[in-house]
């Protein structure tokens, strides 16, 4: 395994905490006895009696409409082969995890313990009245072929077979535009196929429906070409029996101006590529090896159009593009089938989509100036969060044209900003943030080297490409830790303030500071004496261009910590004050709270400082802050002081900053309900949105808050950032995990970012 992917990493992921990746959750109240009367018995009665007298009253009660199943017997994991429907498991697990995270499709995924054909068949028919759709999964051909050409045919609901159409439709539009750049005919275009299996016959299938010619195609299996005087050829392959006889791949390649693998690595050569036509098209999608090594394809021939199945070149081909989004069309207007009308418009919609401007996000994401539709991009990137409102709302589309949606929509503008916002771009912001420091890595400075969650830390944050770590401690005492502990430490730097090498450093470093402090209490021994204190070396070395960025906290009270950064770095230009702010994962999507961490008890002025550095911290990460200031009373309910110094910083907000979106005092409560708050303050400008920002009125309420919702509510917490300091300093929560860490070096590498440009 790669460095980015270690088996022990995978398999503590898979088993830590509750073993596997899904779960269920209830969607309605389960807390009272008459919640469980309402649940279950005698409430539940009510609505099945309903789905008695109307079946499609099965879609407004139950979870039907919006839960697919991913289903597999495990006999073609990809990559894999056939390993047995428990060992898929983990496999079908993630393809639930996408459904949801990409579409927000509820799964499950179920395992069968069948080789028979119609035993399968009669399984899964027997489910229809469980799920909206049917994924299949991990079929091995033939029998895959029959299982969904019948299940289709028998059922009604949508089922797919991934393997087969989800990269016949990537792979299509990719095919799309790249015969678009190259000026070339699909009528006329040559082909070349290396593979036979199930994708391999979808793919063709469906190059054929946008205007390839049978004739025009080569088709090879494990045998060799697919001749139509063979004998051996099953119903599927005799579709694409030529009439030409080559003899092996190398003799078809001439001439040809497509090739597609879905075979097996390293079956062409340089030669190969040679022999094909100006500007030839080569799709090398077999995992994790293609067919052609992607930079030998690239040297031979400098005209190539080339992509592949893996993340690391351009243009992957990649499945996650589609079946997400070709699962939420169909189930959003129920439709009973996924039709080729509808596997058609998705296509056609990717490949539109690659034509259009990319968002800023998307090029931060993949370490891009500017992603422009060309050879090097001629499919969407899996993190575009245009994805969802363009496929889906072209698949529901399609389905509504083509006759097969029972609830079809009407309002198609509505039903595009319901897209939009099922999952927005602030549920990612976690991702962004760590693609964004992935862009530009710093250099961080770690005072606690000789921690062991810490030196983990500064593997994942090097191998990922976050940071450039450098661990502060006694080197022998590290490396032991990291030995025992199998962590890999090639590319870590280590330094260790108090030995004779660093001994020049730390005299320079101490009359650096002496000359910061020498009339606040540093005498010129002791700034050189307290440079062998990891924490104070480790902020000289950022203020000195050393390092870009400072963590620390992990073993140490959060204000011997902080203090000195502050008498080393000191403020930002402009800042009065300095405060410290959580973000807060949510159900809801990110939700940033203020102050949680430096200031006891501000004042109203201190009150409006705070949230100018959390909404500046906030626009930083590319989300616009709506900014509730909480209290225990609503807009001047309360005369008493806690309330009235909110009511006072919002005044002075209003007045000084107009355009930013702020309110209050108000309750916790009220802020979410929007309901409410529009029947009883209709003037409040948190009417439309719910806030995304909260500011506290003092450290107890903001500190006792974050921790509330982090134990009680599952948030996740990625914090505490600290705002204000003219350097990217952050000071870890006490006891913080490994993930914990690794996200806050993301955040300090992207304040490092920020703040070199001011």
């Amino acid at each position: 395994m790669t460095k980015l992917n270690r088996k022990s990493d995978a398999l503590e992921y898979h088993a830590k905490g509750r073993p596997g990746k899904i779960e269920v959750q209830p969607t309605k109240e389960t807390k009272t006895q008459r919640d469980l009367a309402l649940a279950y018995s005698p409430g539940v009665a009510e609505p099945c009696l309903e789905i008695a007298k109307n079946i499609e009253d099965v879609y407004k009660y139950t979870a039907k409409g919006n839960l697919v199943a991913v289903i597999s017997n495990g006999t073609a994991v990809l990559g894999l082969g056939d390993i047995g429907p428990e060992a898929s498991k983990p496999v079908m697990e993630g393809k639930g995890l996408l459904f949801k995270i990409y579409a927000d499709i509820d799964v499950f995924d179920i395992e069968i313990n069948t080789r028979d054909t119609e035993e399968f068949i009669k399984v899964v028919k027997a489910l229809e009245p469980t799920f909206g759709g049917i994924n299949l999964e991990d079929i091995k051909a033939p029998e895959c072929f029959e299982i969904e050409t019948r299940l289709k045919k028998e059922m009604n609901i949508p089922v797919m077979h991934d393997d087969q159409h989800g990269t016949a439709i990537i792979s299509g539009a990719a095919l799309l535009n790249s015969l678009e750049i190259v000026k070339k005919d699909i009528t006329k275009a040559k082909f070349v196929i290396s593979g036979a299996g199930a994708s391999a016959m979808a793919c063709c299938k469906i190059y054929l429906a946008l205007g390839a010619k049978v004739e025009n195609m080569i088709m090879f299996d494990s045998k060799g070409a697919i001749t139509n005087d063979r004998k051996d050829l099953d119903v599927s392959k005799k579709m694409f029996a030529t009439k030409k006889r080559p003899k092996d791949l190398l003799e078809a390649m001439k001439g040809a101006d497509v090739f597609i693998g879905l075979s097996k690595g390293n079956v062409l050569n340089a030669n190969h590529l040679k022999g094909m036509a100006k500007k030839p098209i080569v799709f090398a999608l077999a995992n994790p090896t293609p067919e052609i090594d992607y930079d030998l394809a690239i040297k031979t021939r400098p005209d190539i159009i080339m992509a592949t199945g893996r993340s690391d070149y351009p243009n992957q081909v990649n499945n996650v593009l589609g079946f997400p989004y070709i699962f939420r069309g169909a189930l959003d207007v129920r439709a009973t089938q996924i039709n080729e009308a509808m596997k058609l418009a998705a296509v056609k919609a990717l490949a539109e989509l690659a034509k259009k401007p990319v968002p800023d996000i998307v090029n931060i994401t993949y370490k891009e100036k500017n992603l422009v539709f060309g050879a090097d991009y001629i499919i969407p990137k899996p993190m575009d969060p245009r994805l969802i409102s363009t496929v889906s709302l072209a698949v529901a589309k399609a389905a509504v044209k083509s006759k097969v949606a029972k609830k079809p929509i009407t309002d198609w503008a509505a039903y595009e900003l319901e897209l939009e916002k099922k999952l927005g771009e602030d549920d990612n912001v976690l991702r962004n943030i760590i693609a964004k420091a992935k862009s530009k890595p710093q250099r961080v400075v770690f005072a606690e080297g000789e921690n062991l969650k810490i030196i983990k830390a500064a593997q994942l944050v090097l191998d990922e490409g976050i940071a450039k770590p450098i661990l502060l401690g006694k080197e022998t005492k590290i490396r032991e830790i990291a030995k025992e502990n199998l962590i890999e430490l090639e590319g870590v730097e280590i330094i260790d303030p108090r030995t004779e090498a660093m001994e020049k450093t730390r005299c320079d470093f101490g009359e650096k500071l002496f000359e910061k402090r020498k009339r606040r209490g540093f005498n010129l021994f002791e700034s050189k004496k307290i440079m062998r204190e990891r924490n104070y070396f480790g902020c000289m070395m950022v203020e000195t261009g050393m390092a870009d960025a400072l963590i620390s906290g992990l073993s140490r009270n959060y204000p011997d910590t902080l203090r000195p950064a502050i008498e080393i770095i000191g403020l930002e230009k402009g800042v009065q004050k300095i405060a410290g702010m959580y973000m807060m994962l949510t159900k809801r999507g990110p939700v940033f709270f203020a102050d949680t961490t430096v200031n006891e008890n501000p004042t109203a002025a201190d009150i409006v400082e705070i949230t100018k550095l959390t909404s500046n911290e906030v626009r930083n990460l590319n989300i616009k802050p709506r900014i509730a200031m909480l209290s225990y009373s609503n807009f001047g309910s309360s005369t008493l002081p806690d309330a009235k110094k909110m009511s006072e910083a919002v005044e002075i907000l209003h007045r000084d900053y107009p355009s930013l979106v702020v309110d209050g005092e108000i309750q916790g409560a009220l802020a979410f309900n929007q309901e409410l708050l529009k029947e009883n303050y209709p003037f409040s400008n948190l009417v439309k949105e719910n806030p995304n920002v909260l500011i506290f009125p003092n450290l107890s309420s903001g500190n006792i808050a974050y921790h509330l919702l982090m134990e009680l509510g599952g948030a996740e917490a990625v914090g505490p950032i600290l705002m204000g300091m003219n350097k990217s300093v952050h000071v870890l929560q006490l006891g913080s995990s490994v993930r914990q860490i690794v996200n806050m070096v993301a955040i300090s590498v992207v304040d490092a970012q920020v703040k070199k440009k001011k």
